[in-house]
């Protein structure tokens, strides 16, 4: 069993239309093509399975960079990597946040790398006296002028 990526497809090929003419190359056990799932139009691409691995090659060299149903279309053995999300739009696949995700540490084999001043402390001190007198606990009497 073989599977075929056909891109490049015509927004009206049908699925009927996609497995009649790569029948032509042999038994085909299924012609898809993917549609949005909010508009139910075709997203220009769909998949072919073969159940001979020699008919999946004869359709590959028989119709990538070919015209197709008025489109040059690219044909290509799938990737069998599994579904990968919704195309940046957050699909039902794309990693959500949430407390079941690491956060993603830079360098330093998971240590977690000072950005900005290293070594600086946050608000060096002021120029000139040192910085402002300390001050007195709330709720204590104001200091006396000295006259």
């Amino acid at each position: 069993m073989s599977k075929l990526f056909i891109g490049g497809l015509a927004w009206h090929t049908e699925d009927a239309t996609l497995r009649q003419k790569f029948e032509e190359f042999g038994p085909v056990e299924e012609a898809v093509v993917v549609k949005d799932r909010d508009t139910g139009r075709s997203r220009g691409f769909g998949f072919v399975r073969y159940v001979n691995e020699a008919d999946a090659q004869k359709a590959i060299t028989g119709m990538n960079n070919v015209e197709f149903d008025g489109r040059a279309i690219r044909v290509d053995r799938a990737s069998d990597t599994g579904p990968r999300g919704g195309g940046g739009r957050g699909g039902p696949y794309a990693p959500r946040g949430g407390y079941g995700q690491q956060p993603q540490m830079p360098y330093a084999a998971g240590q977690p790398v000072a950005y900005g001043m290293p070594g600086q402390m946050m608000y060096p001190p002021a120029y000139g006296r040192g910085g402002y007198p300390p001050q007195p606990a709330y709720g204590t009497p104001p200091p006396q002028a000295m006259r």
